[in-house]
């Protein structure tokens, strides 16, 4: 896929998120698993998360401090976050992105067939 097709790269041009920093954005997932379900997205492509290593390490650090950050933005206390790689985890979407999730109760885990299927969806 190259960044000219791949829908995250046109969501990061686009400018609709709710959040813009130092080379990442965070958007409203349009599916969402629960009452808060926000993605974020390095304005750099890169396919999956195992190409991190592309990432030089300051842009890696900022990257997750950049998730923290919106969390904190969003006034959320407890959340969880997490990141599918690959097609049989169920990633669809081909541009290393993470899913922040909270609001109500998360419950104590989340099967993989869940995680799996929340990601198709969107």
């Amino acid at each position: 896929m190259t960044q000219n097709d791949c829908l995250f790269c046109e969501l990061v041009r686009s400018g609709s998120n709710i959040r813009r920093a130092d080379g990442f954005v965070a958007v409203e997932d349009i599916n969402p698993k629960a009452e808060v379900h926000i993605l974020i997205v390095p304005e750099r492509h890169i396919d999956t998360f195992r190409q991190i290593g592309e990432f030089p390490p300051k842009e890696a650090l900022r990257m997750l401090e950049f998730i923290a950050d919106t969390a904190r933005a969003l006034q959320l206390e407890d959340y969880r976050v997490l990141c599918t790689v690959g097609p049989s985890a169920g990633q669809t979407v081909f541009h290393l992105h993470w899913h922040l999730l909270g609001g109500r109760d998360l419950g104590g885990g989340l099967p993989a067939l869940a995680l799996a299927e929340a990601e198709r969806e969107d």
